[in-house]
């Protein structure tokens, strides 16, 4: 059984790097019922994570486990169709293992998208938010435990963790920025922890992506976090039930904005680049 360390990330780094004719420098990790996105890329090649050494595997619906690189703007692209989640079992280490593998194969961008439940009301499902900021409220930090000085410092800086310039960009395509609530899950969320939260200040609430961006600003990538409403979290609408079949279904309908959103952004990383 793997333990996530430096060591398993060396076997790991190898068998991808025998698969990958490229060194990639963009990576856009997929989450519920986002898969779709890997089609925005060109000269495709798809790896099953299922053959990838120590990597874990998604039990959660709408999360395929593949790997799928390829070219956009002569760009080279890395999609992870599916993630993993503290909340179906994994550890912290082992779901942050594929960021980890993305930074040692010199990933300088980190792009991540997700499904959320609004709390701040001016939010609507449908709509694409861009993180600021995070509020980690899941107990747990994917950092904690003997520090790996070949990954990172060990008090890593978190202050601008999401890049100004790459929400600039999204605020000029119109889109609103918020701070994301990370809880554990699977169970969604009380209206009591919900009002807490907007509270604290968050105004999307989600079970993701919080670890990996830690992890990835650790070792040094530009990270973007796209937030897909799906849903307005638990008590604003008092009468509402919410469903995870709700979540995938309404999540059916953002592919296409976010693939014209992720062109813009990976177009301007190609000029700082």
């Amino acid at each position: 059984m793997s333990n996530y360390d430096y060591d398993d990330a060396l076997r790991t780094l190898e068998y991808l790097e025998k698969c990958i004719p490229f060194k990639p420098v963009t990576a856009i990790v997929s989450g519920s019922g986002l898969g779709d996105i890997a089609g925005l890329i060109d000269l495709k090649i798809t790896i099953s994570t299922n053959d990838i050494p120590n990597w874990p595997c998604s039990t959660a619906p709408g999360h395929e486990g593949k790997i799928i690189l390829g070219k956009l703007y002569d760009e080279n692209i890395i999609i992870l169709q599916g993630r993993v989640h503290y909340y179906e079992g994994y550890s912290m280490k082992a779901v942050t293992f594929p960021t980890r593998i993305l930074g040692m194969l010199g990933v300088k961008n980190f792009i991540a998208t997700n499904a959320v439940g609004a709390i701040n009301k001016n939010f609507k499902p449908g709509e694409i938010i861009a993180i600021r900021d995070h509020i980690n409220l899941m107990g747990n930090n994917p950092l904690i435990g003997q520090n790996e000085n070949r990954w990172n410092v060990r008090f890593p800086d978190m202050s601008h963790a999401y890049d100004a310039e790459i929400i600039d960009v999204l605020q000029d395509l119109g889109l609103k920025t918020g701070v994301y609530a990370a809880f554990t899950g699977p169970s969604f969320e009380t209206p009591a922890e919900i009002r807490m939260a907007e509270i604290l200040g968050a105004d999307v609430a989600g079970m993701s992506t919080i670890p990996e961006v830690i992890v990835a600003n650790s070792m040094g990538m530009k990270i973007c976090v796209l937030s897909c409403v799906s849903n307005m979290a638990a008590g604003i609408e008092p009468d509402k039930t919410l469903t995870e079949q709700e979540v995938l279904e309404n999540m059916k309908n953002f592919p296409l904005e976010l693939v014209k959103i992720i062109t813009r952004i990976i177009l301007k990383l190609k000029q700082v680049n």
